[in-house]
């Protein structure tokens, strides 16, 4: 393990950042989320390496959620050993955002969307991350039997007690977004970002309008899951491996999505993504970041030579009118659904 870290003097010279919606945020083109691999039972020398790997190449935005492990809690408890060990002395120069909204303690105040909850949740966060503030806290999911008003006024009293900075939303529709959107106006507290799953295997936002009305209301738009999952590698086309995640962590990704069907479409789009001289990988998250209106995409990782590779896609995000039609028409068959 590394001992008295610095980090790389060139980090930024290879990224461009782009602005948050209409907010002064800027966040890299690509953000590690930490949704999988920084849980208890995982290596923590491994973890560390990926966080100090992406920021030395200047991957300045973590992404997490309170109840993101397993267990819930252990991710932002590593991430704050991390914070503690290697990347406290460069705080400012980080985006770390957290979440609250699922299932995280027991009993009637442990998820969805009340004041209580939200109020809980941070405090727990930051404690579990060593942070005096975050910069963006999300609700993470809509919460249809307490009032938009109640939410969303809680956020922003959070931001006005100096425990974030900025608020975002996670998957919410477009009327729920316009909603909040609204309210946060009133409040003089906009809503900077949505946070939605986005991939060329699932193009939710672009069907219900998301990502249009995004733009509409200031927000960016944060895209996860941009490769499905892994569906949109290469890992699968041979069967399914004993280290990956439907292998290992089923939870998320379940070995009847690789139907018959979708192995010969990610077949179809590895062979287009070869012709272009990237992986597949590479070629959906730049398929993702051609898009001006995503202002991150946010990808995990299971080693620090994963997101170096995946960060050469920031060179190669241009695409011919041939090539996007081949991928409609060969994705589009079929969307895949969580």
């Amino acid at each position: 393990m590394r001992k008295g870290y610095v980090a790389d003097e060139k980090r930024y010279e290879n990224i461009e950042y782009s602005r948050c919606g209409k907010s002064g945020l800027k966040l890299p083109p690509l953000s590690l989320g930490l949704w999988h691999n920084f849980g208890e039972f995982n290596s923590f020398h491994n973890m560390k390496e990926m966080c100090i790997t992406a920021f030395d190449e200047g991957m300045t935005h973590f992404d997490l959620a309170n109840n993101y492990g397993p267990s819930a809690g252990s991710a932002e408890e590593n991430f704050g050993r991390i914070l503690e060990d290697s990347l406290r002395p460069y705080r400012d120069e980080l985006v770390i955002s957290t979440k609250a909204g699922y299932d995280m303690w027991e009993g009637p105040y442990g998820s969805w969307g009340s004041r209580k909850h939200l109020t809980a949740s941070i405090d727990q966060s930051l404690r579990r991350m060593r942070c005096e503030y975050v910069d963006i806290f999300y609700h993470h999911r809509m919460d249809r039997n307490t009032p938009l008003e109640e939410s969303m006024g809680a956020l922003a009293d959070i931001v006005r007690s100096g425990k974030a900075l900025y608020i975002g939303i996670s998957n919410y529709d477009r009327e729920s977004m316009e909603k909040a959107a609204a309210i946060l106006r009133d409040l003089k507290c906009p809503c900077i970002v949505n946070q939605r799953r986005y991939s060329i295997f699932d193009r939710t936002i672009e069907e219900d309008g998301v990502k249009e009305a995004a733009a509409g209301q200031g927000m960016g738009i944060a895209a996860f899951s941009p490769l499905a999952q892994g569906l949109l590698t290469d890992k699968y086309l041979f069967g399914i491996p004993s280290e990956s995640r439907i292998a290992r962590d089923p939870r998320f990704l379940k070995a009847n999505c690789l139907t018959k069907e979708r192995i010969s479409q990610i077949r179809e789009l590895n062979e287009i993504a070869g012709k272009r001289g990237q992986t597949l990988a590479q070629m959906a998250l730049s398929w993702i970041l051609r898009d001006q209106k995503i202002c991150t995409a946010l990808i995990g990782a299971s080693t620090p030579q994963q997101i170096k590779e995946n960060l050469a896609v920031t060179k190669s995000c241009d695409f011919t009118e041939e090539e996007l039609r081949k991928i409609d028409e060969i994705s589009i068959k079929k969307v895949y659904q969580e």
